[in-house]
């Protein structure tokens, strides 16, 4: 409703409500109808989620598989696997940390809560009396002075010099100055803009001079504050700019990580006598009078003959039979 363009005594009518204030019958019926005046807290997140959360860093990743790595090649050499042991505790101790960070400061935050569980003034029954922000409903009539910060979305009934900051909801760092006066739109114009309207106190705004009487038109989430937060609730967490170049990095270093790891496993694996490379020199002619398997062959600086996996070499010509020759154990070359 757009109770800043009516006239104060409409709006009283429109809410059910009187100067004199609801009586407490009818403030609990509303109360149980329209719910508590507080904003709805957004879901906490389990302990599971919020290690989860931390263990997924790219970088944690890249520690995690550098951690998996060393494990394989302390099996495969029989190794220490102090290496492993350190990795993980680094990464279990900086999960830790952050959950723990996590989870106080949600607790800071839940102590300033309690702590800020303001008491407003409000005339019930034709008396002022002092409650609990969140047992406010929509008609009550409210009183404000400096200091106090509005509990609740409010029409204007009477003001004195009255002033509010309103720099949470409109970005406006100067004390805004309020009337009582009706609002009246121009030709051609669909609603007034926050800013603009004067005859009206919002939640989260503060109060820096006067004072003034008005009537609770919101509560809770219904309150433009309400409407703010649930905005901020639905939408979707991105990321920073610093985060999206540490994310490009991490798959950098990943990539690059992985590739030397690779490396480094083949040359280990090669180390341990896990692949055998036989060198086979064959230069193509069979030996005379000689096994089958043997070959005869002539390179650049001479001859050489290899019988199997048995290999000499000589710097003459190759003779015509191999039978009368000494042969070698693979690997060994004579000159």
């Amino acid at each position: 409703m757009k109770y800043y363009c009516e006239d104060s005594q409409q709006v009283l009518q429109e809410l059910n409500s009187q100067k004199s204030g609801l009586t407490e019958k009818e403030a609990a019926e509303r109360l149980l109808q329209n719910g508590a005046n507080e904003l709805k807290a957004a879901k906490g997140k389990s302990l599971l989620r919020r290690f989860a959360e931390q263990v997924a860093d790219p970088m944690i990743v890249i520690l995690l598989a550098a951690a998996a790595i060393s494990g394989v090649l302390a099996v495969l050499e029989n190794d220490s696997f102090a290496d492993v042991i350190i990795i993980l505790a680094v990464v279990l101790i900086n999960a830790v940390l952050g959950v723990y960070q996590e989870s106080k400061a949600e607790k800071a935050i839940e102590a300033l809560q309690d702590m800020a569980a303001a008491t407003s003034k409000v005339v019930r029954d034709g008396k002022m009396s002092s409650i609990l922000s969140k047992d406010l409903v929509v008609g009550d009539i409210i009183c404000l002075e400096a200091g106090d910060a509005v509990p609740a979305d409010a029409r204007i009934l009477e003001s004195a010099s009255l002033k509010a900051e309103e720099a949470a909801l409109t970005g406006e760092s100067v004390p805004v100055t309020k009337l009582i006066d009706q609002i009246f739109l121009a030709d051609g114009e669909r609603d007034v803009p926050l800013g603009d309207r004067k005859n009206m106190v919002y939640m989260g705004s503060t109060i820096v001079y006067g004072r003034a009487v008005a009537v609770v038109t919101a509560t809770g989430m219904d309150t433009e504050m309400g409407k703010i937060a649930d905005a901020l609730s639905q939408a979707q967490e991105g990321q920073t700019p610093l985060q999206r170049k540490l994310t490009q990095l991490s798959k950098v270093l990943t990539k690059l990580v992985i590739g030397i790891c690779v490396l480094v496993f083949a040359i280990q694996m090669i180390r341990a006598g896990s692949l055998n490379f036989e060198v086979a020199l064959n230069c193509g002619f069979p030996c005379s009078g000689g096994d089958p398997g043997r070959t005869c062959g002539s390179c650049d600086s001479g001859t050489f003959h290899r019988c199997n996996e048995h290999v000499k070499t000589k710097r003459d010509h190759p003779p015509a039979d191999c039978s009368g020759n000494s042969w070698l154990c693979s690997g060994d070359l004579l000159g």
